[in-house]
């Protein structure tokens, strides 16, 4: 499945942000202005940004309320998405910047930049209902990890997140338990 460029780069920065979370195997992956810093440049948001602690909190507060949408299913993540949008006070609108086409904005460039990505990322979502996509919308199916993803491949077969190589890992521990068993 192929989302309109602005809904994947939405769908991605949110998933970046879920998947800095404390894990299995990992500490909180967002705590500092380099943290921040980094994840801004793979996921880059116009407007103000104001790099201090405050902005950090904030950001941080809105990682558990998008990690809720990997939790339901299509119909339990309607009302999430339509409170982040209230939140938000989203008033969609078209623009175009840099070197991006038209594409929907739909908070102002004050807005704080927690409130930005968290409406950005339900205006993403809000696509992925309307196409009736949502099965793409995964926790990564290794036993020890929690990690997010959204599944973009054709055919909807990925089952493992990008963040801990756990796809090749899983298939080590398979192959292991199949020679293991060859040998018995």
């Amino acid at each position: 499945m192929v989302f309109i460029r602005d809904t994947e780069q939405s769908l991605r920065a949110a998933v970046h942000l879920v998947n800095t979370l404390p894990g299995f195997d990992s500490d909180d992956q967002f705590v500092t202005a380099a943290d921040l810093d980094a994840y801004l440049e793979v996921n880059p948001y116009t407007g103000a940004i104001s790099r201090d602690v405050d902005e950090i909190t904030a950001i941080r507060g809105i990682r558990p309320r998008l990690r809720a949408l990997w939790d339901v299913d299509r119909d339990g993540a309607v009302p999430l998405v339509n409170q982040m949008l209230a939140d938000g006070q989203a008033l969609p609108r078209l623009v175009i910047h840099d070197e991006y086409d038209w594409h929907i904005h739909a908070t102002s460039d004050e807005a704080p930049l927690a409130t930005r990505i968290l409406v950005e990322a339900a205006m993403a979502f809000v696509d992925v209902i309307r196409a009736d996509e949502y099965d793409r919308v995964r926790v990564c199916s290794a036993d020890d990890c929690e990690s997010v993803y959204v599944d973009y491949s054709r055919n909807g077969s990925k089952r493992y997140c990008d963040t801990g190589n756990c796809g090749n890992r899983m298939n080590v521990i398979a192959y292991r338990e199949r020679k293991a068993q060859e040998s018995a």
